[in-house]
């Protein structure tokens, strides 16, 4: 069976080697670099096996990337904790949603209206719109992309649908096929970052219950959070154009 691997995170200022990816599976560090193919270095490696291959690394790469603990432990926090977060953000608020539906959404009267009407509804009053209203008056920025299948589930839609709300507060809320998601390998994690260093993991349930929000403050795993929002920002498309490509294919 194929390895499952997380790219973890590169010294380079090129290309992509050299760089170290994580095995989600058992855990292991695969290290990429430049083979060490000479002769008489490989007669001075202690315990080099027959069957294994060694790779010459920048120093940099291990201390930057490697990981600094035998074992993660998770910190988690309750959920006033986290809504704290987006009242006392500096600078950006941003989230990855790639799950296919959401318990909190299909519990949501304004779900129940879309199923009926075919339009959600919105109280421009609740906290959330308050709030971020306010955030974003303040010129602080708060965005979104949103991974959707092909054709979109009825969640999806909804979403898609209820977008304008989000916008109409500020938010810059965008989406991208999953297809093209995961062509851009970009991860099957819900998460937001704030500040560019502080990363706010969401866990699920198989009914898509959200169950924990996990903090990851570690330099090298917050950068790589950093990186899949980039890259899912430079692949998606504003709300309303994906609306329009979704159109057209009903």
């Amino acid at each position: 069976m194929a390895r499952q691997l997380r790219f973890t995170g590169t010294d380079s200022k090129v290309d992509g080697c050299p760089a170290l990816h994580m095995d989600e599976g058992t855990g292991e560090i695969i290290v990429q670099g430049t083979p060490v193919t000479d002769p008489g270095g490989l007669a001075q490696l202690q315990h080099f096996g027959p069957d294994e291959a060694a790779v010459a690394v920048p120093r940099e790469l291990l201390v930057n990337w490697g990981p600094k603990e035998m074992e993660r432990v998770p910190e988690l926090v309750d959920r006033d904790t986290f809504r704290r977060f987006f009242e006392t953000f500096k600078h950006t608020a941003w989230r990855l949603e790639t799950r296919r539906g959401y318990a909190s959404d299909r519990q949501d009267p304004d779900f129940q209206e879309f199923l009926a009407t075919g339009s959600s509804p919105c109280d421009p009053n609740e906290p959330w719109f308050v709030n971020i209203r306010t955030q974003t008056a303040a010129g602080k920025t708060v965005g979104r992309v949103r991974i959707a299948d092909n054709p979109p589930t009825t969640e999806q839609l909804f979403l898609l649908n209820y977008a304008r709300h989000n916008a109409a507060v500020g938010e810059d809320i965008r989406y991208l096929w999953r297809e093209d998601a995961d062509r851009a390998a970009l991860p099957a994690e819900d998460f937001w970052i704030f500040d560019s260093r502080i990363v706010a993991l969401l866990h699920f349930d198989d009914q898509d219950n959200l169950l924990s929000f996990e903090l990851i403050t570690e330099p090298a795993e917050v950068v790589r959070y950093a990186i899949v929002r980039d890259a899912a920002m430079h692949q998606a498309v504003p709300f309303n154009q994906f609306a329009a490509q979704v159109a057209t294919t009903e």
